[in-house]
């Protein structure tokens, strides 16, 4: 009796087993764009180019054998538009405040690229050092976003 138990034990588990793996297959398969019904699996990607100015919304182009495609995408309004949205980096803590150039630094590790995307290994980025911008507010602190 024990023997009948644990084979139909182990004949349930591996029933719910197949049934997640195909389960899984479907779904991906609904959601991978087939848009001419050829499966290309070496899509290049472009820069996102920005739809006004230097930053923002905008669309990157893709293409693969014959075909092309435009993505929706968005390059970053802040100090990570200096290297864009697809490079994606690990940063250390900010340094200690130069007072010769009235700013700190901080490196940072490529961690990914995004879209096949050029980045550099690492970069470097400076902020001014808390202080040395505001001298007209000094004295009054302001509720709200912080530094």
């Amino acid at each position: 009796r024990m023997k009948a138990e644990m084979l139909l034990l182990l004949l349930l588990v591996a029933v719910i087993s197949v049934q997640t793996v195909a389960g899984g297959k479907n779904k991906k398969e609904k959601n991978k764009p087939s848009d001419s019904g050829s499966e290309c699996s070496d899509w290049r990607y472009g820069n996102c180019v920005p739809s006004n100015g230097d930053c923002g919304a905008g669309f990157r182009e893709g293409s693969c054998d014959q075909q092309t495609k435009k993505m929706k995408c968005k390059v970053p309004c802040n100090w990570k538009k200096d290297f864009g949205a697809d490079c994606k980096y690990r940063f250390d803590n900010w340094g200690e405040c130069d007072p010769t150039s009235g700013s700190r630094t901080r490196t940072g590790t490529l961690k990914k690229a995004l879209y096949n995307a050029e980045c550099l290994q690492t970069i470097s980025v400076s902020k001014p050092c808390p202080g040395t911008t505001k001298t007209k507010t000094k004295g009054k602190k302001r509720k709200g976003k912080g530094n």
